[in-house]
């Protein structure tokens, strides 16, 4: 039976995700895409910005559930979850100093030897290596973090520290409004510190804060036929969703090469892309989830249906994000496109905060589907102004529409999946829901990168509207697979 915990104890238990949400909210949206600018051509820019995140991506959907795993079997002395986070930490200070110095290789003589082995430079070899291993590390972390709400929260009030946990997620997106212009002025080295010293001091606040009950005894069922199950989980969800890319690739060549108009490519392309998300994250979601609960899946639907809510809206929101500095650059046609992103995202805060406080407390209440539904109806319709935006203000309201959504979602959705999770496997849980947080980038950037770059070429600006607005259609089908999701009457608060 836990004790009622007070805002201190929501606070540190959630703290780490504060480091995690600055490295993340500007590696991502932010740093990966100046580096690829600066690595490869314009024409290409979408897809190897989708390349990198695939890559890292798929590490990530092996590793956080293998680390979560681990960490519900761990016995050791500090508990089950901070020695991860400790040692992955630590790592991710090693692997941000490569993604830092990919940019001494600009122009490097091992681009004779790579360029011809691989297709692109030294300099994107060395950023793609950095962010594969920061992934890996960061996910270990990350893994054992998942695992302490559920171990240390009573169940009444978990949607209040999801919703610490959400706040602490969105406030990086101030600080990169000072790391901006910092990118922008090429200044690489800087940015990596920041983003090292933040997971260096929430993690040690963690480690000192939290306090963890070891556990005594080992569960008696091994961890090598459910390590394989979630090997198997990744490679079929990513060839599942590369399988996807390579079908609107050869679509998008069949179109190409045939008398059709630029009308009719993008209806066909724009519907196929929508069908291939969507179909790429229900079948991979489905099918993948049960390798890898095994034999449990079967009575853990809800737990499936809540993934593919989940994946479905993270694609969505998370490749916005994602393509903004590319939207404002290319279509906005802004000068300093680095600097007007963080100032987006630092406005889509503004909102993002009130409304996932308010969805955090309002879900221990009145249910959390009902503020998962809205939170993606309110993010289709600024989705849905994203593609009429044309300057900088309307970009901003649709943020705000975006912000309002998010947040609601974050806190809700979380508090949902908590529920749902059985309590003395949590962390291989909620790391197996790691299909939805690093799923979304596969599937929505992986599928999303090349089309942009296709309808790019047909004509400047376009593919940010055809991507978008299949992003739009994946918030609506957020709403429409919650029917599969009961709400849980413990979530209610008595």
């Amino acid at each position: 039976m836990h004790k009622t915990l007070g805002w201190r104890d929501h606070i540190f238990i959630n703290v780490y995700w504060l480091g995690l949400s600055i490295s993340a909210g500007v590696i991502t949206p932010v740093l990966l895409p100046y580096l690829v600018t600066l690595f490869v051509s314009h024409d290409q820019k979408n897809t190897y910005l989708a390349l990198l995140r695939v890559a890292g991506l798929a590490v990530a959907m092996l590793v956080q559930p293998l680390a979560g795993m681990y960490s519900d079997r761990s016995t050791h002395r500090w508990g089950r979850r901070r020695p991860f986070i400790l040692w992955g930490t630590i790592l991710d200070l090693v692997f941000l100093a490569i993604i830092g110095a990919s940019v001494l290789f600009i122009g490097s003589a091992l681009d004779q030897t790579i360029r011809p082995l691989l297709g692109f430079s030294a300099a994107f070899a060395v950023l793609l290596l950095g962010l594969v291993l920061l992934q890996a590390s960061s996910n270990t972390a990350q893994g054992a973090q998942q695992g302490l709400i559920p171990d240390l929260v009573p169940e009444n009030q978990r949607g209040t520290s999801s919703g610490v946990k959400s706040l602490f997620e969105i406030l990086p997106s101030f600080l990169a409004v000072f790391i901006g212009p910092i990118i922008d002025a090429g200044r690489i080295w800087l940015t990596v510190g920041i983003i090292g010293g933040s997971l260096s001091l929430t993690m040690l606040l963690t480690m000192i804060f939290v306090r963890e009950e070891p556990l005594r005894e080992k569960p008696k069922r091994g961890n090598a036929s459910r390590s394989l199950r979630i090997f198997a989980l990744t490679a079929l969800f990513v060839g599942v969703t590369q399988g996807a890319v390579w079908l609107i690739r050869s679509g998008g060549l069949f179109l190409s090469s045939r008398d059709v108009s630029t009308d009719l490519q993008i209806a066909i392309m724009g519907l196929s892309g929508l069908i291939v998300m969507a179909g790429s994250i229900l079948v991979g979601v489905y099918f993948g989830a049960r390798v890898g609960i095994g034999e449990d899946a079967r009575s853990n639907s809800p737990f499936i249906w809540w993934i593919i809510n989940r994946l479905l809206f993270l694609a969505a929101v998370g490749s916005i994000l994602g393509f903004s500095q590319f939207f404002i650059s290319d279509v906005l046609r802004v000068e300093n496109p680095a600097t007007m992103t963080t100032i987006l995202l630092a406005i889509v805060a503004l909102f993002l905060i009130p409304s996932v406080l308010g969805s955090g407390y309002l879900a221990d209440r009145i249910g959390r589907k009902r503020l998962i539904a809205f939170a993606g109806l309110i993010s289709t319709a600024g989705t849905l102004l994203l593609l009429f935006s044309r300057t900088m203000p309307m970009v901003i309201v649709s943020g705000c529409l975006l912000g309002v959504g998010a947040g609601t979602f974050m806190a809700s959705n979380w508090a949902l999946g908590t529920d749902l999770v059985p309590p003395k496997e949590a962390g291989r849980y909620l790391g197996i829901s790691n299909l939805a947080g690093a799923g979304a980038g596969i599937v929505g950037a992986g599928i999303g990168g090349p089309m942009a770059d296709f309808f790019n070429r047909i004509r400047p600006g376009l593919g940010y509207l055809v991507i978008f607005a299949i992003y739009a259609g994946l918030f609506l089908l957020s709403v429409v697979v919650l029917s599969g999701i009961p709400e849980p009457n413990k979530s209610l608060s008595q």
